[in-house]
């Protein structure tokens, strides 16, 4: 009996009169710079730039993961959400990996927004409604033992940083990061061997690859001590200014597939995050925008408002656009964490881009009781009976 009663008490200390317990030492994870460990599924995870963003994703974007964002027909939503990325990259000291065929890589990062420090507007924002609520209205008796709904998509803990986007980044921030860029005009062809098999993204593969193995951000460069994230940017893929046909035939639709299947496997072994955007409006065949949302790792959707159907429907009067989270991955778990509604909206102010919870305003008007109490006013014939609606 005395092995088993010393190992029952190995992690316990006596001291006196006290006892103390010790808890056992775990593995640790990689300790860099914006990154930290998910508490749903313990996966080390980065923020997107959006902190309302990583609040509907689940925490954050998992480092070694691909992330799918399905462009709105303008493509400037999706295109301030990649600003957003790399931005996040520049402030967290992670190196950046940018690559275009219609913006030159150059001019995207000179557009990037510049960070607020120690402010939260979306805080600033939701303490400031509440405040001019109370204010100027009074609610109705009826809404009043209702909870409150919290529009703005927040977490407990804050990750990552706030951004303003009427300003641009400072240029010794941009001079201090690691920047590589990648325009498909200014790239030599491809061997023909791969050009079969990958189409006009075999010289984008061969770049990452090259990338990765000599920054050591896959583990085999000794020479790198230091661990450090690389944030992939890829804008608009499978556009035509890329080469490739799947927008108008889908002959070629091979190509693209074969490259997010090699992308990600490229992430699964080494410390890097990809963030892609695709016009699936353009794409025809509905059947390959399935395929690409299985070959990744997370997907979502914008889908923009035009004028008039801002003007014409009350309820998107204050939003610019639909988020829609199409999937989220389960990684180390049975289960993902995803918001608890699906009506997800995003509009784009001056200074911030935010995702809501998109909701129908308590109706305070008096308007729906009268209507009501005409409606159910007997009606009188000529006979004098009495039709009465049920």
């Amino acid at each position: 009996m005395a092995a088993p009663m010393e190992s029952a008490t190995k992690g316990i200390r006596l001291s006196g009169s006290a006892t103390s317990f010790q808890k056992k030492s775990r593995s640790k994870l990689i300790q860099i710079p914006g990154t930290k460990p998910s508490v749903h599924t313990g996966q080390l995870i980065i923020s997107t730039g959006v902190p309302s963003l990583d609040c509907a994703l689940g925490g954050g974007l998992a480092v070694g993961s691909l992330l799918l964002i399905e462009e709105d027909e303008s493509d400037s939503y999706s295109h301030a959400l990649l600003q957003y990325f790399l931005a996040e990259g520049v402030m967290s000291g992670h190196e950046l990996f940018v690559a275009s065929a219609q913006d030159h890589p150059d001019d995207i990062v000179k557009d990037l927004p510049s960070p607020l420090q120690d402010e939260d507007p979306e805080f600033k924002t939701v303490s400031s409604s509440n405040l001019d609520q109370q204010d100027a209205m009074k609610i109705a008796w009826r809404y009043q033992n209702l909870p409150k709904v919290q529009t703005v998509l927040s977490s407990s803990s804050r990750f990552g940083h706030y951004y303003d986007l009427s300003k641009h980044m400072e240029q010794d921030l941009l001079q201090n990061a690691k920047i590589h860029t990648f325009y498909l005009h200014e790239e030599q062809t491809a061997p023909t061997h791969l050009s079969g098999v990958l189409g006009p993204y075999s010289v984008l593969l061969q770049s990452i690859q090259l990338l990765i193995k000599q920054n050591g951000f896959d583990g085999s460069n000794s020479q790198v001590k230091t661990c450090n994230v690389l944030r992939l940017a890829l804008h608009s893929l499978g556009s035509a200014l890329w080469g490739d046909n799947v927008c108008v035939s889908p002959a070629h639709n091979h190509t693209m597939l074969t490259f997010l299947y090699a992308l990600r496997a490229l992430l699964r072994s080494s410390l890097s995050v990809a963030m892609v955007t695709v016009p699936t409006h353009l794409i025809r065949n509905k059947l390959i925008r399935g395929r690409m949302i299985r070959l990744c790792d997370t997907a979502i959707a914008l889908q923009s408002f035009s004028d008039a159907e801002r003007n014409n429907n009350p309820l998107y009067k204050d939003y610019h656009g639909l988020l829609h989270v199409i999937q989220v991955p389960r990684l180390n778990c049975l289960g993902c964490e995803v918001p608890d509604t699906k009506d997800l909206a995003f509009r784009l102010k001056r200074k911030q881009f935010t995702i809501e919870r998109m909701y129908l305003p308590p109706d305070l008007s008096d308007s729906v009781s009268r209507v009501s109490k005409v409606q159910r006013t007997p009606v009188c014939t000529s006979d004098g009976n009495k039709h009465l609606d049920f």
